[in-house]
């Protein structure tokens, strides 16, 4: 199978997810299953490298090839900690 011709979006996001889509040779886009949303181990057999967390989230049927992912962002979160953390130091240690 052609996975060297799998081509990746560059990443993109909103407020709470990070997103890629990723483009299938028209052989392997045979292989995308029409009537569910595909696990990690599905489109792995497939071909995709990507990091873990990826989640397979949308269908767009006019165009099967294109997979459509997305995960959590991990930014959102780390610095709505340290924002927490901060406000908490400052209100005690800062005058």
């Amino acid at each position: 199978m052609p996975a060297d011709q799998i081509q990746y979006s560059e990443k993109y996001n909103d407020d709470k997810y990070e997103y890629r889509h990723v483009i299938l040779p028209v052989d392997l886009a045979r292989h995308v299953p029409k009537t569910h949303l595909m696990s990690e181990t599905e489109w792995r057999n497939l071909g995709v490298q990507q990091s873990p967390g990826w989640v397979h989230y949308m269908m767009h049927v006019p165009e099967p090839h294109v997979l459509l992912f997305r995960r959590p962002r991990t930014d959102v979160l780390t610095n709505t900690r340290n924002t927490s953390f901060q406000r908490e130091y400052q209100s005690v240690y800062c005058v």
